[in-house]
C-alpha cells in the first residue's frame, strides 16, 4: 500500500523488476531536470509530482517512489481508482497473463475502462463508504452508469459540479494523449480527488428562490410574483422582469456538512435567507429553523434543485483533481494510444450521461 512520509509526501514501494524498475524509470525521465521534451513536460501537469526515491534507515535496501500526496490539500477526501484502456496486459504479457487479466474483467476491451475502487464521504453519516475492486468487476454496460455515479453522491445528492469538473480535466488528458505517438500505457489508471464537505456560498438566481414558510402571506405578491406552496418552504417563481437574489447564510453549508453534529444535540439547524427584488427595491427578510424531522421531507430536495441544479456559471468551481497513477507497464511506441484514448473516450460518455439525466 502506499505510506505517508512525515514531509507530507507519499512512499509507494517499488515492486519487483521488472516493474518497479520501469515505472521508476518513466518518473526520471518525465521529471529529470533537463529535460526539453514538449511532450513529457505537458504530461507533468497530470501525474502527481515526483521527488526521487527514498529508503528508510532500518532497511535501506527497500525503495520507496516519493510522490506528491494528491489528497492532501482535501478535508474529506472522496478517492476513485479507474484503470483505464482497453487492455489491462502490455505487448511483453505472457498467454497465461492475457488470460488471467481477461478473466477478471472480460468487458475491458468493449467499457475500455474498470473501477478498482472508491472512497466516498457521506455527509448524511460523516462517514465514509468504501467499494473495492469486486464492486467494479461486477458493474456491466447496463449497471456501469449508475456504478460510477455512486461516487459522486454525497448521501443527499449528486454532485454534478464535481461530475462537470471531471469531464473538463479528463478532455485535457485526452488532448495530450491525442497530441502524442512515443508512449503508450497498459494497466495504468486515473485517480479522481474531490472535497466532500462541499460549502455553500452566496448563489445568484434568475428564477427561484426559497422564502420562510410563514414571512409572507398566500397569494400574489407585489408585482405579480406567484407563491407557491410545497410543504416545509415556498418557492417563489419571479416575475418576467423581475430579479432576485437569494444571499445564504454559513448556517446552509453547516446543514449540510454538520448537521450529524447538530441531530445528535438535537438543535435546529439555522437557515437565514434574504430575498430582495432589486427592480422593485422590495426586499423580504425572513429566517426558519428547519427540524432535524423535516431532514427526510421535502426540504433537502428543494436545497438540492438550489444547489446542485442551478446555472453552472454561478456555481463556485469545484475542488477537483484527476491525475494518471501507475506507470509499471508504460513502453515506448511511434503511435497513438488507441486503446488508452478509447478508455478516455468512453468514460467521458458515461460522465456526461450521469450529468445530462
Amino acid at each position: 500500500g502506499i505510506l505517508q512520509h512525515p514531509d507530507g509526501t507519499v512512499l509507494k514501494q517499488l515492486q519487483p523488476p521488472p516493474r518497479g524498475p520501469r515505472e521508476q524509470e518513466f518518473y526520471n525521465k518525465v521529471y529529470d531536470p533537463d529535460c526539453c521534451d514538449s511532450i513529457l513536460l505537458e504530461l507533468r501537469k497530470y501525474l502527481p509530482k515526483y521527488f526521487g526515491v527514498w529508503s528508510p534507515p532500518t532497511a535501506p535496501n527497500d525503495t520507496y517512489l516519493k510522490l506528491e500526496d494528491v489528497t492532501r490539500k482535501f478535508n474529506k477526501p472522496c478517492i476513485m481508482d479507474v484503470k483505464i484502456g482497453q487492455k489491462s496486459y502490455d505487448p511483453y504479457a505472457s498467454v497465461e497473463k492475457i488470460q488471467q487479466q481477461v478473466s477478471k474483467y472480460p468487458l475491458m476491451e468493449e467499457i475500455g475502462f474498470l473501477v478498482l475502487g472508491m472512497r466516498v464521504y457521506q455527509v448524511s453519516s460523516d462517514s465514509y463508504e468504501t467499494q473495492n475492486q469486486h464492486y467494479g468487476r461486477s458493474l456491466t454496460k447496463e449497471t456501469v452508469k449508475d456504478g460510477i455515479s455512486k461516487f459522486f453522491h454525497s448521501g443527499y445528492c449528486l454532485r454534478k459540479d464535481v461530475i462537470a469538473a471531471s469531464i473538463q480535466k479528463i478532455e485535457k488528458i485526452l488532448e495530450w494523449f491525442e497530441g502524442q505517438t512515443q508512449l503508450n500505457f497498459y494497466a495504468s489508471s486515473l485517480l479522481f480527488v474531490y472535497e466532500g464537505l462541499c460549502q455553500a456560498t452566496t448563489v445568484r438566481l434568475s428564477d427561484v428562490t426559497l422564502v420562510e414558510k410563514r414571512g409572507v402571506p398566500k397569494g400574489l405578491l407585489s408585482g405579480g410574483d406567484v407563491l407557491e406552496c410545497n410543504n416545509n418552504i415556498h418557492v417563489i417563481n419571479s416575475t418576467e422582469n423581475g430579479k432576485i437574489e437569494a444571499s445564504v447564510s454559513k448556517g446552509l453549508s453547516k446543514f449540510y456538512a454538520l448537521h450529524k453534529k447538530s441531530c445528535s444535540k438535537r438543535h435546529h439547524s439555522q437557515l437565514s435567507l434574504k430575498v430582495e427584488n432589486l427592480e422593485q427595491d422590495n426586499v423580504w427578510k425572513s429566517s426558519t429553523c428547519i427540524a432535524q424531522e423535516h431532514l427526510n421531507g421535502n426540504v433537502l430536495p428543494q436545497l438540492e434543485k438550489v444547489f446542485y441544479h442551478m446555472p453552472a456559471e454561478t456555481k463556485e468551481s469545484a475542488n477537483v483533481e484527476v491525475r494518471m497513477i501507475d506507470f509499471a507497464h508504460v513502453f515506448p511506441s511511434n503511435a497513438k494510444d488507441e486503446g488508452y484514448i478509447y478508455g478516455l473516450k468512453n468514460l467521458i460518455t458515461v460522465l456526461r450521461n450521469i450529468l445530462d439525466n
